[in-house]
């Protein structure tokens, strides 16, 4: 009898005739995950299978991986006798205290001699003879027994770990996330990668009106991000000549609807660089001015990419509660001003007329300033293991 780990797919084992990519997918994402820990790993179109030595580093590992719905510690078994698996079933639940249980079995091997009912019967009849004090509950047990019957093993496990889901990072292609210091654009980011998107990050500073301090907050978040996303690329560019173009030049109701307009066309610009098919942000319905459906519309309009907008329609608490849950609202919180919040009117029109953003953009050399501050970015690697991310704190 041997201690390994099984994974169960879920959502991913609805995709038929894609299933053999998601799950090699999945398969490079966990060996990414484990890169540090000596494991050995096996997989079919049901579950994957991973042996080690360290099996509680492992799940600790796993659980920040997409596209895994479940995580148990189960039992392979040496024989698959109705006697052997008895055997090997009494040992595993010696130790374990519980009142009311139930035996559930997936038989997927149809010539094994016992179907899951019977099966079921005789193993449960087997606890309750070696267990004192004990029932059957069929509807709400507190030890629930898997007994699973495969054409080659058999597999016992008692113990389910809830995976976070989704889909395994890169199936669906790459995307740029605009990520700035805040609360919102971290989360849109997480909920992106769990859909299969793997990501790139752009960062907009402004020095000296922003700090290395804010510079280094995003770096930060991007880390806790890289987690999820198998390391992380991040985009710094320096909006310093844009921004102050911008404040002298136009009307200061319009300066967040332009400055917008200007990160949407260097966002475009690096994703199609970067073989990206999206762009993503943290923008939610109506939280500022710049995020009313009005301004949505006109701000997106120099883009033909598609902006995917996760958080839109989630209220604030529901976002940091998500923040929290991922571990970037605490960092997000520091008290250090991004690009988006320095230069910002008393009052920034919340219907911007798209005329006069074109007539506005004539007053300013926006191609050209585009061009150098693409030309002139720095990037950033980013992820668990990167010193070049280290050393610039």
């Amino acid at each position: 009898m041997q201690k390994l780990i099984m994974i169960k797919y879920g959502e991913l084992s609805t995709k038929k005739d894609n299933i053999g990519f998601f799950l090699s997918t999945l398969k490079k994402n966990v060996e990414y995950a484990l890169k540090n820990i000596d494991y050995e790993i096996k997989y079919d179109k049901n579950r994957m299978f991973i042996k080690s030595s360290n099996l509680d580093n492992v799940i600790e590992k796993l659980k920040k991986v997409f596209g895994i719905h479940e995580i148990s510690v189960c039992y392979q078994l040496d024989n698959r006798n109705l006697d052997s698996i008895s055997k090997d079933l009494i040992k595993i639940i010696e130790n374990v205290e519980f009142k009311t249980f139930k035996v559930a079995v997936k038989r997927s091997d149809k010539t094994y001699p016992l179907d899951s009912m019977e099966l079921a019967k005789k193993l449960g009849g087997v606890v309750l003879k070696n267990k004192d004090n004990i029932s059957v509950d069929v509807h709400n047990p507190e030890l629930l027994i898997n007994v699973e019957i495969r054409t080659d093993q058999v597999y016992i496990y008692i113990d389910n770990i809830q995976g976070i889901g989704g889909y395994p990072v890169g199936v669906l292609g790459k995307g740029l996330l605009m990520l700035s210091g805040g609360i919102d654009s971290p989360v849109a980011g997480y909920l992106a990668i769990k859909r299969g998107i793997k990501l790139e990050c752009v960062y907009f500073e402004s020095p000296p009106h922003t700090s290395i301090e804010a510079k280094n907050k995003v770096l930060e978040l991007s880390k806790k991000l890289a987690v999820y996303n198998n390391g992380m690329k991040v985009h710094i560019i320096n909006f310093t000549k844009i921004q102050e173009s911008i404040y002298r030049n136009i009307p200061h109701d319009y300066l967040i609807t332009i400055m917008r307009r200007m990160m949407y066309r260097i966002s475009a610009i690096l994703s199609h660089n970067n073989r990206g098919h999206v762009i993503v942000n943290g923008e939610s319905v109506g939280q500022v001015a710049s995020q009313t459906l009005t301004s949505m519309e006109v701000i997106n309009e120099v883009v033909k990419m598609p902006v995917i907008r996760p958080v839109a329609c989630f209220d604030k608490l529901e976002i940091i509660d998500i923040a929290r849950r991922i571990g970037t609202y605490e960092t997000s919180i520091l008290p250090y001003e991004d690009c988006c919040t320095i230069f910002v009117p008393a009052h920034p029109v919340i219907n911007p007329v798209l005329s006069k953003c074109y007539e506005y953009e004539k007053l300013i050399p926006y191609e050209e300033l585009i061009h150098d501050a693409i030309k002139n970015q720095e990037v950033v690697k980013v992820g668990e293991d990167n010193k070049e991310f280290d050393e610039l704190l």
